[in-house]
């Protein structure tokens, strides 16, 4: 059985599935934030843990995240239990990081099966840190699902530079944080602030789910 962490009104316009990043869960200050940025902007957010992060807050043995493709069943489950709690209203995926790397393996499937609306991905991992040539970004060539993807300037995870380059699907739009990195916060004296790059984004998010 999926747990949720629900925020946001139950009259909100749109709801977010949202799945946590490789190394931390649904309570990490990251998701806290934007879940509460976003309930602001009258968007629901359903928070959930993959069973790996789950059996640690269990007291189970730290292991390591596994293969984010191994994970779509969860995230599947995680959307049918979803389902349960919106009823025909529309649901829209995503998560922070590997979270939002899982949920981009299965948008596809569910948005032609009118299942998801669309997805919504923060800190994408297109390639490891250091390791711009292994990129994770085959199976988003062909992604019908529309697509927002919100991204530090300089995330070491996949910058705007890099990704430019990218041979990326035309539903996939962008939100680029300005001089931000993985958690979208940026450098002393480069112009920007975390608040105000986290309130952009969330904007950027809502304003999305709503169109």
């Amino acid at each position: 059985m999926t747990n949720f962490l629900i925020a946001g009104p139950d009259t909100a316009t749109a709801t977010l599935l949202l799945a946590h990043g490789a190394g931390a869960g649904m309570e990490s200050s990251f998701l806290v934030q934007m879940a509460q940025l976003l309930a602001d902007r009258s968007i629901r957010t359903l928070r959930f843990e993959f069973g790996y992060m789950a059996a640690r807050r269990d007291g189970g043995k730290r292991k390591p995240p596994p293969k984010a493709e191994l994970l779509a069943g969860e995230y599947r489950a995680a959307v049918a239990a979803a389902r349960q709690i919106v009823g025909p209203a529309p649901l829209a995926i995503g998560g922070k990081s590997m979270g939002g790397r899982v949920a981009s393996f299965i948008a596809g499937e569910l948005f032609c099966a009118q299942q998801v609306k669309a997805l919504a991905c923060i800190g994408y991992p297109f390639h490891p840190p250091n390791k711009p040539q292994q990129l994770r970004t085959a199976h988003l060539k062909a992604l019908a699902c529309p697509t927002l993807i919100v991204q530090g300037d300089r995330d070491p995870f996949g910058g705007k530079d890099e990704v430019a380059s990218y041979a990326l699907s035309s539903a996939i739009r962008f939100h680029w944080a300005g001089d931000g990195d993985h958690d979208l916060g940026p450098r002393g004296g480069s112009g920007f602030t975390r608040k105000g790059n986290l309130a952009a984004a969330a904007d950027a998010i809502a304003a999305f789910l709503r169109a």
